[in-house]
């Protein structure tokens, strides 16, 4: 009876207006909001009143004999432990194979040549909010008349380094003289994360992703570049996705390689229990089933087995830094331990740990060489407790949907597998998701031609539908 009154109608309407209003604001609202850009100081000391030097320098990789000296001094003073019998990379790096790659790194790699091969792509600094970013800038040695090149940002994790884009990058500022067409040609800017590889270290506490994303955003824009596409893996997924949520209007696309989401929710959780014996119920595909299942073995347990590392980094990375900032062994145990299981966990039941499968030990070590000729492992490290400290979900970042275009290439052998049907909750505009042939974490360095094709047709699905101006 009161319903049908006038006040009762006139009440119900009010309600259903906040209702929708409420639901707006919850709903649409919250998906258009944009990560704040943030404008930190990271140089040392107090910011100077002074306006910053923004000119951009050549920089080349350059190494004095010194540094080499005692780089050969302190591997012929190592000191190895012996290892347990038939345990392979089941307890880590095996010091039998560790012993081996030392010999060939002391006796056979030419970092001098090494340094002619990092030196072969231009290469820069600029200081951005304080301290100085290093970064690779390659152009197309050819472009067809009427074509303009199309910016790409790319960016790298840990323990990797801008030296992963280099087989890479010539398939796409060049990829007609690779068989890939050209349709679509790229001026391709890797930079080193600050605190990596030749890019200054922050001298401030609280430099994280979002700290990172607005760094090389500043980057581009000061290259002039106005709409460029990104992609990334590992660390470089994460500031690629802050960067998008910070500019979406000058990110044309992001391709990604690793998904990482941390907000899961009821929906989650009853795909974890039921999408195995219904996986259409919950948007699962047949290759979701097969890399997702058995949930603990695929989930809980790698994380466990493999997350270790993460928890010092993110705690006291200093602690564990300081001996891998003093010992190239020590160093490279670290980082080739993870190039072997991230690669294929499988190679972990092997005595050499698979790592010449996918890459040379010339690649391998001088990945690990960037790191020590920089100095850069405990401010590589520092960034996990900068990232994590806080707690996981708790982050502006972490609660923002990704709105523009977005292309995922799901590799198999990539740590945790992130189907599609949990990533679009984060990133709503998926326009491309491919369960990759193979490969596994760093899908740039193991597998280049891969990964490019994939970048490509997502780059040509986004410009033929002109999906940027939909977003």
């Amino acid at each position: 009876e009161f319903c049908s009154s006038p006040a009762g109608t006139m009440l119900l309407e009010v309600l259903l207006v906040l209702g929708t209003l409420l639901i707006y604001f919850l709903f649409s609202k919250k998906n258009e909001e944009t990560l704040p850009f943030k404008d930190g100081w990271w140089g040392r000391g107090q910011k100077p009143v002074t306006k910053e030097d923004s000119s951009v320098r050549p920089f080349k990789v350059e190494t004095a004999e010194e540094e080499l000296s005692d780089l050969f001094r302190r591997l012929d003073q190592a000191r190895f432990t012996e290892p347990l019998e038939s345990s392979c990379f089941h307890y880590g790096m095996n010091s039998v194979h560790l012993r081996k790659v030392v010999s060939y790194w002391k006796n056979q790699f030419n970092w001098k040549k090494q340094v002619e091969v990092l030196n072969k792509y231009p290469q820069f600094k600029t200081k951005i909010q304080g301290i100085d970013i290093h970064f690779v800038h390659v152009k197309p040695p050819r472009l067809p008349e009427g074509q303009a090149a199309k910016p790409l940002l790319m960016v790298h994790g840990w323990p990797g380094s801008f030296y992963e884009f280099y087989k890479i990058i010539p398939l796409l500022t060049d990829p007609a003289s690779h068989g890939l067409g050209d349709e679509h040609i790229f001026e391709v800017v890797c930079p080193s994360i600050p605190g990596y590889g030749f890019s200054e270290a922050p001298h401030k506490k609280d430099f994280d992703s979002v700290s990172a994303a607005s760094v090389f955003y500043e980057l581009m824009l000061r290259l002039g570049f106005n709409e460029f596409y990104i992609q990334g893996g590992d660390w470089g997924c994460l500031i690629c996705t802050n960067l998008a949520q910070i500019a979406p209007s000058h990110v044309k696309g992001l391709h990604l390689n690793t998904v990482f989401i941390s907000k899961l929710g009821l929906s989650h959780l009853l795909s974890v229990l039921l999408g195995q014996y219904f996986p259409g119920l919950f948007g699962f595909q047949d290759e979701d089933v097969r890399r997702m299942f058995p949930f603990l073995r695929k989930w809980p347990y790698k994380i466990l087995s493999e997350s270790g590392y993460a928890h010092i980094q993110a705690t006291k990375p200093v602690t564990a830094g300081c001996g891998l900032n003093d010992s190239p062994v020590g160093l490279a145990a670290y980082i080739l331990e993870k190039f072997s299981s991230w690669t294929d966990m499988e190679f972990q039941n092997l005595e050499d740990g698979g790592l010449e499968r996918k890459f040379s030990l010339d690649d391998l070590l001088t990945n690990i060489m960037i790191y020590w000729v920089s100095g850069c492992i405990v401010s590589s490290m520092r960034f996990y407790k900068e990232n994590l400290q806080k707690g996981i979900g708790t982050q502006k970042h972490e609660k923002l949907t990704v709105q523009v275009p977005t292309g995922i290439a799901a590799f198999p052998n990539e740590i945790l597998h992130m189907p599609q049907a949990w990533a679009k909750k984060k990133y709503t505009n998926i326009v491309s998701f491919h369960f990759m042939p193979q490969g596994g974490h760093f899908a740039a360095f193991e597998e280049p031609e891969l990964l490019a094709k994939d970048i490509l047709q997502f780059v040509d699905k986004v410009e033929k539908e002109q999906l940027w101006k939909k977003k």
